[in-house]
């Protein structure tokens, strides 16, 4: 989830119940990373572990020392991107597309894990597109190659994030593996979890979209998943809080002039579906700096607000009228 998963974001999953959180995709190619844009990727101070760093790429070599170098600066896992559906990242026959060359998989694979002492994962797709799945084979491929664990998005490359995902397909790669799978793709509630889970017999869940502006889910899950009971979904005040906080972990993170232009699609996703949202969203592409997007933010939340405590004052006068009116029915029976 490039633009998506830095480290605030990162860091608040695991605040509410992310058991591990994957770091933005990170070039193989290590001239590049003297870039701002990289060095954030690859920053991952007070961060707590695991630290798990996600590297993308097609020369085996390069993904070798993309690995080392990112173990040197703190990444305790290393996680192999081969399900990335993105056109830029296949046209460099990186991501998905790698599952059309399987003997290139094969080097890569091997190469990743001889060249650092820490666990090496992969994420893949169920193929390049429905008539070429070649989930199970690939599967097999890295578990003998010495990967640790595998994370499967439940769609072709060709399918993108349309359809349904392919519980079936996760579910037969399950039975020929050892190692912990992972399963993702349309987990967007804790009851569907749970389905996931069943269905697929994963030993883990892989939640991505769905906790864009709703990094919450993961304690829902969490929650649901030992007690059968849901969560009741976070008040306004407490979402306010969540989000003022990551604000300002994000601009922290990013400076103020980018910060603010980076934050604005992660505040469209926590007021998306409120009341006033889609005028709201026009609104904050068109301001500038952090104390403008905090004071809209604020004004809009205090809007909320007054809107939630009108309607829990209008449900508690109903229910008092509906009990005074038993109460005078029972009076008059009782005459």
């Amino acid at each position: 989830m490039a633009g998506v998963t830095d480290r605030p974001f990162r860091q608040l999953c695991k605040r509410l119940g992310a058991g591990y959180a994957v770091s933005e995709m990170v070039a193989s190619n290590t001239a590049l990373y003297a870039s701002a844009k990289s060095q954030r990727r690859m920053n991952h101070i007070g961060e707590s572990a695991p630290i798990a760093v996600q590297i993308a790429g097609a020369e085996p070599a390069m993904m070798a020392d993309a690995a080392k170098l990112n173990v040197e600066r703190g990444a305790q896992i290393i996680d192999i991107n081969m399900g990335c559906p993105a056109k830029k990242v296949c046209n460099k026959w990186a991501g998905s597309a790698l599952l059309q060359d399987e003997p290139l998989v094969a080097k890569i694979l091997d190469a990743v894990v001889g060249a650092v002492d820490v666990p090496v994962t992969l994420k893949i797709r169920t193929g390049w597109d429905p008539e070429h799945r070649n989930a199970v084979r690939v599967a097999k491929m890295a578990q003998s190659a010495g990967i640790r664990m595998l994370t499967m998005h439940g769609r072709t490359r060709a399918c993108g994030y349309k359809g349904n995902a392919e519980y079936d397909t996760i579910r037969e790669v399950r039975q020929h593996l050892d190692i912990p799978l992972t399963a993702n793709g349309d987990i967007t509630t804790p009851q569907k979890a749970k389905q996931v889970l069943a269905i697929t017999g994963a030993d883990a869940l892989m939640i991505g979209r769905a906790a864009q502006g709703r990094p919450w889910l993961f304690r829902e899950i969490e929650h649901f998943m030992a007690t059968g009971e849901l969560l009741p979904p976070p008040r306004v005040a407490e979402v306010r809080e969540i989000m003022i906080e990551h604000l300002h972990d994000h601009y922290a993170f990013y400076g103020e002039y980018l910060g603010v232009r980076t934050a604005r699609k992660h505040i469209i996703w926590y007021t998306r579906g409120l009341a006033g949202s889609a005028s709201f969203r026009t609104y904050m592409n068109t301001l500038d700096t952090v104390e403008q997007q905090l004071q809209a933010v604020a004004a809009f939340f205090d809007q909320q607000q007054a809107v939630r405590d009108r309607i829990e004052y209008e449900d508690q006068a109903s229910s008092r009228d509906a009990a005074n009116d038993e109460k005078q029915d029972w009076e008059a029976l009782a005459a």
